[in-house]
């Protein structure tokens, strides 16, 4: 009889851009580039399972490391699970700051990849247009109800690294 391995578990904390910035000895600012609630898109919706009508928060932001940009955040939540966020102005803290304060998350799905800054990301980056970028794409839910999806764009030679 063959025993089985027991199974396998990491704890998955979301990190804090301004944490992640200022452990690497770096002054943190955050700017809000945009703020709109807006029907969700049909990707969206499909992407994190939303009711056909519903109403999302869309805000786009940077997070500069010394001054330099580091993060360009597009960030949608789900007004349905959080309609709270609606009244929130986020001009000055980030919304993943909010979201860690404000709800806790039972799943997430995380994808990461390369790619190639586009016009809107070259501007906000501060890198020429088609250098590579690191993109990390977030979804969380609580207990079966979406919470948020999110796209964070980093500058070419962008580092990641998780301990568990």
């Amino acid at each position: 009889r063959v025993r089985m391995a027991p199974v396998r578990q990491a704890r998955f904390d979301i990190p804090l851009v301004r944490a992640e910035i200022e452990e690497k000895g770096a002054d943190y600012r955050y700017s809000l580039v945009s703020h709109a609630v807006e029907p969700a898109p049909d990707w969206l919706r499909a992407r994190l399972k939303l009711d056909a009508g519903g109403e999302v928060l869309h805000l786009v932001c940077m997070h500069y490391a010394d001054g330099d940009p580091y993060q360009y955040e597009d960030r949608w939540i789900n007004l349905a699970t959080l309609p709270q966020a609606r009244e929130e102005d986020f001009a000055e803290v980030g919304p993943n700051e909010w979201l860690i304060s404000a709800i806790p998350f039972s799943d997430v799905e995380i994808s990461l990849s390369a790619g190639l800054a586009d016009q809107r990301l070259s501007e906000y980056l501060g890198c020429a247009l088609g250098d590579p970028v690191f993109t990390v794409e977030r979804s969380t839910w609580w207990e079966g109800q979406a919470v948020t999806y999110v796209r964070l764009s980093h500058r070419p030679g962008h580092r990641l690294t998780t301990r568990y």
